[in-house]
């Protein structure tokens, strides 16, 4: 969200540094404290199972329809014929909060930009919801990020001040939620349900919103998220889950990327995407952001915006393949080390707006961009630029930082959504907007004559970029337990190895790397696709029956023949079990010994990607599969990885 709050962040690192925030006093189990004279808090109900809503009838076929289910294919998008499906997206915000967190939260003095959203999607006490979507869809939008709030779907304090949409005055929050998705899809506009914040208030810096568990647990945050997905999953128009807004540092911690901890997103990501596509709606597209802040922006000390940089070497696998969508956002008035604050607390980091047209690139690229620009690898996947915009204002570095950033979508071919889509019209205070509109409803387009972003817009909008059938690509996932289990099997026993560290890979790949230390894993499909012969169980190997001495003098734990590995379980380093499949077609040709204890073994080729930084690895060829792993007596380390040929 663009937010000049970076400041607060600075600040209250300085004034602050030992206050971790919480709800207010009161606040029930998961959910937030009632309050009167207008507090945004609102009275709270236990989020419980509910019938899925029904979308409706849509009335008819509407030109331009967008719906799922959809996947991913290497770096794109498809649909359920292959064909690609670029997401040309705005954010519809409101429904996250206007409010900045003090006073009555129905004045527009204490809402940002003096915008009162009324804790639903902003214009609605100003123009009829079919009016805003209408226009949404005649700008060339294809999709609209919807943002929510935790407390938005626990908060009965009845909605009022629609005056455009007096219907709607009287439900709930969750209720005119409900309306505008079934508007935005039931026009044809796919919807991605994007986890904005836990209160409803406007975001960022130290808003007590950092984390996904800030002011609330994890489980509370999770179980959210199913109730939402599993809400809205018979409406095919309802195509992805953004599971959290720029978690970023609070006045104590900052998040990491895979340290097994309760402030690790990268592990909290793939829990709650794991639980979506399994308990609520296996459909849906999961969108994760990297990590928005770390460190304390003070000249002197490390800071930095990661964003997805740690995605190089810890990627995310969930249950279900090619459901995984990467996101970031860019703004010219952050950088890579700068918050976006001005004055008092700011670093002399430079902006995105202050680099040249070659440095922007670099750096987004290296911050994001390379995710889908580079093949082939266990990180390689769809990037949505879920969030930039440029003002109406903007000139000089602005300007052309805008101009770039375009350009840089474009060279790119990446999926995009603006931020925002909706403000209102006064004073030209917020003109970032791609509409606004004035107190009778009357509507200011960036394709207006007087607005110098609408070519630009329009030459985004308009890019080709890949289109069609896309190539068939091979996959490739990464495996990662040094803090827990990463079972990413559905067909496998949750538990296949009692008290020890379990790695699976996704039920339509099979296993073809190991690590030596590091407890890391590659999967494929690469060359036959899915191989587990439907209607069969996993085996679980734990003692010697080889085939042949194919590593003389070590314990082999080896498949029978007809299998082929799909996991393998630790404690510590040291082997348990390995896990094994039965082959859709026959396996079990001749095959030879890699050994990971004396350095790498992986093609020359780098297929997959470097899936164990900084550890010893074997890895079979693309058209192998791992058939066993030997280790020294005495419960020793993956020495060696024994490959046979697919073919």
């Amino acid at each position: 969200m663009r937010a000049t709050a970076a400041f607060l962040l600075t600040v209250g690192l300085l004034i602050a540094p030992a206050v971790q925030l919480a709800p207010a006093a009161g606040a029930a189990p998961g959910g937030f404290g009632s309050s009167d004279s207008g507090s945004s808090s609102g009275s709270v109900k236990p989020g419980g199972p509910v019938d899925p809503v029904d979308p409706g009838n849509p009335g008819g076929p509407v030109a331009g329809n967008l719906r799922g289910p959809l996947s991913t294919s290497g770096r794109y998008i498809v649909d359920a014929s292959g064909n690609r499906v670029k997401l040309k997206s705005g954010n519809w915000h409101g429904a996250n909060g206007t409010w900045e967190g003090k006073g009555d939260d129905e004045d527009p003095a204490n809402n940002r930009y003096q915008e009162v959203g009324h804790r639903a999607p902003l214009g609605l006490d100003r123009v009829p919801m079919e009016t805003l979507v209408h226009d949404f869809k005649a700008l060339g939008l294809n999709s609209v990020r919807l943002p929510f709030s935790n407390q938005m779907i626990r908060d009965t304090r009845p909605v009022k001040g629609l005056t455009a949409n007096p219907g709607m005055n009287g439900l709930t929050p969750l209720e005119v939620f409900d309306n505008a998705v079934h508007a935005l899809t039931g026009a044809g506009l796919a919807v991605i349900l994007n986890n904005h914040s836990t209160s409803t208030r406007w975001c960022c810096g130290l808003d007590g919103n950092e984390f996904w568990n800030s002011g609330q647990s994890t489980d509370q945050w999770v179980n959210d998220w199913v109730f939402l997905a599993e809400r809205y999953k018979n409406d095919p128009g309802v195509v992805g889950a953004d599971l959290r807004n720029e978690v970023r540092r609070d006045s104590l911690y900052d998040p990491n990327w895979g340290w097994g901890n309760n402030t690790d997103w990268e592990a909290a990501a793939e829990l709650a995407g794991n639980r979506i596509l399994k308990d609520a709606n296996p459909n849906l597209l999961i969108m994760i952001e990297g990590l928005n802040w770390q460190g304390i922006p003070l000249d002197g000390f490390p800071h930095e915006r990661p964003i997805l940089k740690p995605v190089r070497v810890n990627s995310v696998t969930l249950v279900r393949s090619h459901k995984l969508v990467y996101a970031a956002h860019f703004y010219g008035f952050i950088g890579p080390n700068h918050t976006g604050a001005s004055g008092m607390g700011e670093t002399h980091d430079p902006r995105f707006r202050d680099l040249s047209r070659e440095d922007q690139f670099r750096a987004m690229d290296e911050l994001a961009g390379y995710v889908a620009t580079t093949p082939d690898q266990h990180f390689t996947a769809p990037v949505w630029i879920s969030e930039f915009d440029g003002s109406k204002g903007d000139v000089g570095k602005d300007k052309a930082w805008f101009e770039n950033m375009i350009d840089y979508l474009i060279d790119r071919d990446l999926d995009f959504a603006w931020w925002p889509i909706v403000s209102f019209r006064h004073d030209d205070q917020d003109d970032w907007s791609l509409l606004r509109y004035d107190t009778d409803g009357s509507r200011h387009s960036v394709f207006d004559s007087d607005d110098w972003r609408g070519p630009h817009v329009r030459r985004l909008l308009s890019a080709g970029g890949m289109t069609g059938q896309t190539d068939p690509v091979r996959s490739w996932s990464m495996l990662y337990g040094p803090h827990s289990d990463d079972n990413a099997s559905l067909r496998a026993a949750n538990d296949w190895d009692p008290g020890a560290r379990k790695l699976a890979c996704p039920d339509d790949q099979r296993l073809v790397g190991i690590s030596n230390k590091g407890q890391r894993g590659l999967c494929t499909d690469a060359t036959q696709g899915d191989l587990w012969t439907p209607g069969t169980e996993a085996t679980m190997v734990n003692r010697e029956q080889p085939t042949t001495d194919w590593a003389p003098g070590l314990t082999k734990y080896q498949c029978p023949d007809g299998q082929f590995m799909i996991g393998y379980s630790l404690h510590g380093d040291n082997l348990s079990a390995i896990l094994c499949a039965q082959g859709l077609v026959p396996v079990g040709a001749p095959g030879r010994t890699l050994w990971d204890d004396r350095g790498d073994s992986r093609p020359a080729s780098g297929e997959g990607g470097d899936y164990a930084s900084g550890y010893s690895k074997a890895q079979c060829d693309a058209d192998e599969y791992a058939a066993g792993i030997a280790f020294r007596s005495g419960g020793g380390r993956p020495d060696a990885l024994y490959c046979r040929s697919l073919r």
